[in-house]
C-alpha cells in the first residue's frame, strides 16, 4: 500500500510519539488543583476534541465549561510549561517510527507532519527523539485556526509536497483525521493509541491499521 507513494504526511501525538497520555496527567493535575477533584474527566466529547484541535483552544473551552484556571490564557500558559519539559526530555518514538521513516528517505518519499500541536513544542519534540531530518516542513492546526475535523491542513500539506491527494499516505492516530483525509482522496494508515478514542472507527476508516501491539515497520514492503 506504501510502495508506491511520493509523499506521506505524519501526525505527531500519538502516531511519531507516544505523547496523549499528558491530557490525563493534565486532568488530573488540574482537576486536583482548581476543583479539588483529582478524578476529573472532561465529558468524552470534549475530551476527543482537546486531542485533536489547537491546545489553546482547548484550553479557553476548559477554562470556560469547567472552571479551570484562573483565565483560558493562564491555564494555557501552565499546559505550555509542562508540555515543554515533556517534549524536550522524556517524550518517545512508537514501535517502527524510525525504520518506516528511514525507509521512505531512501526511496525519496517526500515527507511532512501535520499536527494540531503548536509548530515550536513539535520541533523541541523531533529534535529530541532524533528523526527531525526527515521531515521537509510543519504544519500545525495552531496557524491555520482550524483542526483536523477540515481538510485545510492536509490540502495545503498536499500542495507544499507537489502530490495529488491519491499519490499521499496520511498516518494518523485520530479517527476523525483519518475520515477528513480519506474524505479527500488520501491513503490513510491508522495508528493504535491507548490514550485514544473511537479505535474500531479507526479500524474501519484506515486502509491500513497498525494495531496494539504492533509496528509501524510493518508497513515496509519485503525486498
Amino acid at each position: 500500500m506504501i510502495r508506491d507513494i511520493r509523499a506521506a504526511i505524519f501526525d505527531l501525538d500519538g502516531t511519531l510519539v507516544d505523547s496523549l497520555g499528558l491530557w490525563e496527567f493534565f486532568w488530573s493535575m488540574f482537576g486536583e488543583k482548581y476543583l479539588g477533584d483529582p478524578s476529573f474527566r472532561p465529558d468524552p466529547a470534549d475530551d476527543r476534541a482537546y486531542r485533536t484541535q489547537p491546545v489553546a483552544a482547548s484550553m479557553l473551552h476548559a477554562h470556560e465549561k469547567y472552571g479551570l484556571g484562573a483565565t483560558g490564557e493562564a491555564l494555557m500558559a501552565e499546559s505550555d510549561e509542562i508540555m515543554l519539559d515533556f517534549y524536550a526530555n522524556r517524550v518517545e518514538t512508537k514501535p517502527g517510527v524510525r525504520e518506516l521513516l528511514a525507509y521512505f528517505s531512501k526511496r525519496g518519499v517526500r515527507m511532512c507532519i501535520a499536527s494540531a500541536t503548536s509548530r515550536d513544542l513539535l520541533e523541541v519534540a523531533l529534535r529530541h527523539c532524533g528523526i527531525d531530518g526527515y521531515f521537509e516542513t510543519f504544519f500545525s492546526c495552531a496557524d491555520l485556526g482550524v483542526g483536523k475535523d477540515k481538510p485545510d491542513v492536509f490540502l495545503i500539506a498536499a500542495d507544499y509536497l507537489g502530490a495529488k491527494p491519491e499519490e499521499i499516505c496520511v498516518f494518523e492516530d485520530s479517527a476523525l483525521a483519518v475520515q477528513t483525509a480519506a474524505g479527500i482522496g488520501m491513503r490513510t494508515v491508522g495508528i493504535y493509541d491507548r490514550n485514544n478514542y473511537g479505535q474500531e472507527v479507526l479500524r474501519a476508516t484506515a486502509m491500513e491499521y497498525i494495531a496494539e501491539g504492533e509496528s509501524l515497520a510493518r508497513l515496509i514492503p519485503k525486498e
